[in-house]
């Protein structure tokens, strides 16, 4: 499965012709709607002239622009292109919508066995990633 999403993230990269950076940028606009420069470099994790650089090809592909901040006549927000977007969701209506009819075909008792196993994975998950994330926190191992 984490292969296939990854090769699917790729597929959908290449429709919109953008790197993974690039794509996980989008996916940040798509959700927010817009975000400053800054809030974009906090949420890729990566530095401010690396965003800078992600947000002028966006730019140039023409799936973001730069609009002024509606309150802050110093920043500049990101937004994504509509037209952009339509295509995103475009590329991931087949699985959304695959996955979600699938979903509607179990029977209550599959939904329950189903949802008690993915919510233990999850665990396995938050426990592998419990470090991590005392020492993001400034937790004692932070030292």
């Amino acid at each position: 499965m984490v292969t296939l999403s990854r090769d699917f993230e790729r597929h959908v990269g290449a429709a919109l012709t953008v790197n993974q950076t690039d794509l996980s940028a989008m996916e940040h606009l798509m959700v927010s709607g817009s975000l400053t420069p800054s809030e974009l470099s906090r949420r890729l994790d990566i530095s401010t002239a690396a965003t800078t650089l992600v947000v002028d090809r966006l730019v140039t592909l023409g799936h973001a622009q730069r609009h002024p901040h509606a309150s802050d006549r110093r920043k500049v927000v990101v937004v994504p292109a509509a037209a952009s977007v339509a295509k995103a969701v475009d590329e991931l209506m087949p699985v959304i919508g695959g996955v979600a009819s699938l979903t509607q075909e179990l029977s209550p008792e599959e939904r329950v066995v189903i949802e008690a196993f993915l919510t233990r994975v999850v665990g396995v998950y938050e426990s592998a990633l419990a470090p991590d994330r005392a020492l993001d926190a400034g937790g004692p191992s932070a030292a």
